[in-house]
């Protein structure tokens, strides 16, 4: 019955009307509901899978319980979880590859025929569906968690449907998707793990899988890169072969980009691991640039804007800093270059690599110089600066490369002033070469062209050039340019005003504004140039009170920031075009209110927004390039004060001008109050140095006079002893010779004798040494007789061994007592020795052997006091071994206590032996009762006629004869006891 009801829904035409795809999804549905048989569960899945397609409505509807319920009963089924995975996939993904094959697919007959649909509504209604049971898969966030799991799984069939799927989910619920998978333990870590899957299919997919993963949430980027996929990453494409790989490489650059973008953490890791140095192989092409496949311009495109997401403005400067850095010293600026010049190469591929070096060059002043270094490889070399302006200001080359190079250009002057003055010096007259074509004339005949794209480009080229660096802005001023034959040369402001005056596009007339804007802002030396040309004031009255239609009022507000500025940076130097009388000249004929409008029109207007976001100048079309990054933080720095400035008046002017006076003064007396505090700091210093040598100084001085003090005490008290000596040397010369030889002879002996006492002091202290050691082996026998005593019963052996061992202390004892007598003895016969070498030594010598003996005496000293120290020594080992004695007194007494605890015990187990005895005995009367019960019981059954098992009585008896046995050892042991 089951062959035929699946016969039926896959391909036989039974007779009878046929069942809709709703009844037949339904049916498959109870089927998987209520199948016991795991192949009849896997048939309906498998049926499920074929019509999720065609009726997807209908399965998702009414199967993804089912569906899901499998995934968590049948897991060891890989066959089943592979159908099931597929067929969620199916109603879940709004892939336009999948709808365009269901579009493209034969038309079936039935109710649900496949009608090709191209409308968006269409379109839109599929996707609706698909998010539709996203949220329905979504609603219990356990189904994520089960598919993370089910991707542990290695099997084929199971592992590729579920990363679809879950790729799937991503697409229609990100942010969801992303909050579950982030707390899900090892969540991201199993994901990784598809990397290394030596199934390319998985490991490609599981690319796109992290694609949809990593966007805009930074948590999981940081857990991605921290999982190593860097290096996963970068290995790929070496084995894929970097741009000249296939798709693959394609979707490990998205999927760095994803890792990199806006995440200085990543970054400072990608950086600090040295990822950078492996970038440089693939920019490395050969003379031979004929010939880029798509996939190579896709991937080389998708590794320029990987390098520029390292040094993106946007980032913070220290991190943007230290990647140009490294980019420089691994080469990979240099190999950049070597793009930049070469041939052949595609035009998007060079557009983006100029946009690359210019973020890797801007503001680093290391990689400026060595941007300005390189030269193309023409005949004669030029430098590339030169080589990107003419292609700037060249009307024939695409508008995305002139943007491109403006950039650059932008890039290297920016916070770059050695740069700026190098690009105005190739204007100056005494630095042009007829011979060569310089930057400066590339911008001027840009400027003055015909074509209103190279005007504005390089208008703001030129600014660049003066931004915040004065220096140049008067520079800029001496810079004359012949208009025609036989007229004289005008400078560069003078033809930049007579341009404006004859009304040409507005592009180029706001590129001009924007140069003269720049250029005298912050420089009253340029704004009396500007101010002396009579023409110049009235110009711009005229252009800004007048009523112009919508395309001119930003040319209006320009003027308007114009006059301003002269107004704000006015030192007054020309009488008639002081601050005072603009501002009277403003009100007579433009009004200060009008004025103000009109200045307000520059920050209203939608491009200024546009351009005020980031400083890579992007414009749909050339129309629509008006404003620079840089000038829109100007007019943002100007507008306000510039309003402040018109609306003054006179007196208070004067009033900020007294201000500003008394404020300068005062900044005058403070700095020169702090110089005269800055010097006293200096000289106090000096002088603290100069009294710390000082003291210092006389503190060694006086250390030196105290020991010379003490020196010249020592002198004066030898000399007073010596004194004394010579007194009584010559008082004792006549009585002291007939007894200098007595007292020779009586010395030597002395000294005989007081060496054979030490030799005698010596040998008895390595006796007493020797009986010290004989203590400590008795000290061990005892602790080792207590141990016996403590685990044997014998009450008699115990009581011998205390009484021997009490016999050998009493011994030891007396032993000790006699030598502490003879070290007695010895003490005082030593005494008496030092009495009577004191009173040799105190004995006169002879007058004519008296300095002799003074020699002999003091050897004598010297002998004794090194007796005097032995005997001490002697001593101290007396002592010592006075307190081994106590000692070994202590540890008797202590081995004394412990064998009469051994004792108690000994007592007390043989109390508990001797009850134990007296109960088995109890316990054999018992037995022998019962015994003999049971034997008169058996004697009173063979009365009664009942047979008995002899073999049970022989039992009985041996058992008895047993315990009879065993009583007759125990009375046999405790006789022997």
């Amino acid at each position: 019955m089951t062959m035929n009801f699946f016969r039926g829904v896959m391909g036989g035409q039974p007779a009878g009307p046929q069942p809709t795809g709703a009844e037949t999804i339904h049916k498959l549905c109870d089927r998987v509901a209520s199948s016991t048989l795991l192949e009849d569960r896997r048939d309906a899945v498998r049926a499920l899978k074929s019509l999720s397609k065609k009726y997807r409505l209908e399965v998702g509807t009414q199967a993804m319980d089912h569906l899901v319920h499998i995934l968590q009963t049948d897991r060891s089924d890989s066959e089943i979880l592979g159908y099931a995975l597929d067929t969620l996939y199916n109603i879940i993904c709004n892939d336009e590859e999948e709808e365009q094959d269901m579009a493209a697919a034969p038309p079936v007959s039935g109710k649900h025929k496949n009608v090709p649909v191209s409308d968006e509504n269409a379109q839109k209604q599929e996707e609706d569906l698909g998010v539709l049971f996203t949220d329905k898969f979504l609603g219990d966030s356990e189904n994520v968690t089960l598919l993370l799991t089910l991707l542990e799984e290695f099997d084929f069939h199971v592992r590729w449907p579920g990363v679809k799927l879950l790729t799937a989910l991503l697409k229609n619920q990100c942010n969801q998707v992303q909050g579950v998978i982030l707390v899900s333990p090892m969540g991201v870590s199993r994901l990784m793990d598809l990397l290394a899957d030596s199934r390319e299919v998985i490991r490609n997919d599981g690319l796109l899988l992290l694609q949809q993963l990593t966007k805009g949430n930074a948590a999981i980027q940081k857990i991605v890169a921290f999982e190593n996929a860097f290096e996963r990453l970068l290995d790929i494409i070496t084995e894929e072969g970097s741009s000249d790989g296939g798709i693959v490489v394609e979707d490990c650059l998205l999927l760095l980009v994803n890792l990199l973008r806006n995440n200085s953490s990543n970054q400072n890791f990608f950086k600090e691991g040295s990822y950078i140095q492996r970038m440089k192989p693939w920019f490395e092409v050969g003379d031979d640039n004929s010939g880029w496949s798509a996939q190579k311009v896709t991937n080389l495109h998708l590794m320029l804007q990987l390098v520029r997401v390292m040094v993106s403005p946007v980032n913070s400067p220290g991190a943007t800093s230290s990647c140009q850095k490294s980019m420089y010293q691994c080469g990979l600026l240099q190999q950049l270059c070597t793009i930049l010049m070469a041939t052949g190469v595609p035009a998007d591929i060079l557009t983006e690599t100029i946009n690359t070096v210019s973020e890797v060059i801007r503001g680093s002043q290391i990689n400026q110089d060595y941007f300005a270094s390189v030269n193309a490889p023409s005949n004669p070399p030029r430098p590339a600066i030169v080589v990107l302006l003419m292609s700037m200001v060249n009307e024939r080359q695409p508008f995305v490369l002139r943007c491109a190079v403006l950039y650059c250009f932008q890039c290297f002057l920016y916070k770059n002033q050695k740069g700026q003055g190098e690009i105005v010096a190739t204007l100056l007259p005494s630095t042009i070469d007829a011979n060569s074509i310089s930057a400066g004339q590339l911008l001027c005949g840009g400027l003055f062209s015909a074509d209103s794209l190279s005007n504005w480009c390089a208008a703001v080229a030129l600014a660049h050039a003066l931004q915040d660096n004065l220096t140049q802005k008067e520079q800029l001023l001496r810079v004359q340019l012949a208009t025609s034959l036989g007229k004289p040369p005008v400078s560069l402001l003078q033809q930049c005003t007579n341009i404006l005056s004859q009304g040409s596009k507005v592009q180029t007339r706001v590129g001009l504004l924007m140069l003269l804007c720049t250029w005298i802002s912050n420089c009253p030396i340029a704004v009396t140039h500007f101010l002396h040309n009579q023409e110049n004031v009235p110009f711009l009255t005229g252009q800004i009170s007048e009523n112009l239609g919508e395309d001119e009022r930003l040319v209006q507000g320009l003027c308007a920031l114009l006059l301003g500025i002269c107004i704000y940076y006015n030192d007054n130097s020309l009488e008639n075009y002081t601050k005072e009388k603009l501002k009277q000249l403003i009100e007579k004929r433009i009004g200060k209110e009008n004025f103000v409008e009109k200045l307000g029109f520059v920050t209203k207007h939608e491009l200024y927004s546009r351009a005020a976001q980031k400083p890579q100048p992007v414009f749909p079309s050339p129309e629509q390039m008006l404003f620079d990054h840089e000038f829109t933080k100007l007019v943002k720095e100007l507008e306000g004060v510039i309003t402040k400035a018109v609306h003054k008046t006179s007196e208070e002017e004067k009033k900020e001008e007294e201000v500003k006076k008394t404020l300068e003064q005062h900044d005058s007396i403070v700095i020169q109050y702090k110089d005269l505090i800055r010097d006293q700091d200096t000289q106090i210093q000096e002088l603290r140095e100069q009294v710390s040598t000082l003291s210092l100084n006389s503190e060694q001085m006086h250390n030196q006079i105290t020991q010379q003090q003490s020196q010249i005490q020592q002198h004066k008290d030898q000399y007073n002893i010596l004194k004394l000596k010579l007194g009584k040397d010559s008082q004792g010369l006549s009585s002291s010779q007939g007894e200098g030889a007595h007292v020779n002879g009586l010395h030597s002996e002395e000294l005989s004798q007081l060496r054979e006492e030490v030799e005698e002091l010596r040998r008895q202290h390595t006796l007493q040494h020797t009986q010290l050691s004989d203590k400590d082996s008795l000290i061990n026998t005892l602790r080792c007789g207590a141990a016996a005593a403590a685990q044997t019963t014998e009450g008699g052996a115990g009581g011998s061994d205390n009484t021997e061992l009490l016999r050998e202390v009493e011994s030891l004892r007396s032993r000790v007592q006699a030598q502490c007598a003879e070290i007695s003895q010895l003490q005082t016969e030593r005494q008496e020795l030092i009495r009577r070498a004191e009173a040799v030594s105190s004995a006169p010598a002879s007058s004519s052997e008296s300095s002799a003996d003074t020699v002999k005496l003091s050897e004598l000293e010297s002998r004794l006091a090194a007796q005097t120290t032995e005997t001490e020594r002697l001593k101290e080992e007396c002592r010592g071994l006075r307190e081994g004695h106590a000692g070994l007194e202590q540890q008797l007494a202590s081995a004394q206590s412990t064998v009469a605890i051994e004792q108690t015990e000994k007592t007390k187990l043989q109390q508990e032996v001797q009850e134990s005895k007296k109960e088995q005995d109890d316990l054999l009367m018992l037995l022998a009762d019962q015994d003999q019960k049971i034997l008169n019981l058996k004697q009173r059954l063979r009365d009664l006629g009942e047979t008995i098992d002899e073999d049970e009585d022989e039992l009985d008896t041996r058992d008895q004869f047993g315990e009879d046995d065993d009583d007759d050892d125990e009375e046999d042991e405790e006789n022997n006891d």
